[in-house]
């Protein structure tokens, strides 16, 4: 009985991260689309929220390399999960913080703002794929 009800806490959890991934992809959505005219549509933002969520869902919960003596090296899926993760929620934070204050940055910050999103959230991908092939 244990057994399934972990597995459903575990898929329960990595949901919730997804959905959390989500809701960053669509204040980076908003804030880039907004400052962005070309950006400015539902498309644009239905694929930031899908990248937040597929992101999420794949690399905040990656299965860890044994720690002995035979895996000694350092473990690339589990740190490029981390910065992946650091690099998307900072940005995400960033948008809701302009979205609140209702700031003006210059333009070269949005794209910034942009290219750090989908870098993280490529990173996020990759290595919950990586860390996923290896089981």
């Amino acid at each position: 009985m244990r057994y399934p009800v972990r597995k459903a806490a575990h898929i329960f959890e990595r949901v919730g991260l997804a959905m959390a991934g989500a809701a960053c992809g669509l204040f980076v959505g908003a804030y880039v689309g907004s400052a962005i005219p070309q950006l400015t549509t539902q498309g644009f933002l239905l694929l930031m929220m899908m990248l937040g969520f597929v992101g999420f869902y794949l690399g905040i919960d990656t299965p860890q390399m044994p720690f002995d003596d035979a895996h000694s090296r350092i473990d690339a899926a589990e740190f490029m999960s981390s910065a992946g993760t650091l690099c998307a929620t900072l940005t995400a934070f960033v948008s809701v913080l302009v979205i609140v204050l209702r700031g003006d940055p210059h333009m070269g910050w949005t794209w910034l703002v942009f290219f750090g999103w989908i870098a993280g959230v490529a990173m996020q991908i990759v290595a919950g794929t990586k860390a996923r092939m290896r089981k």
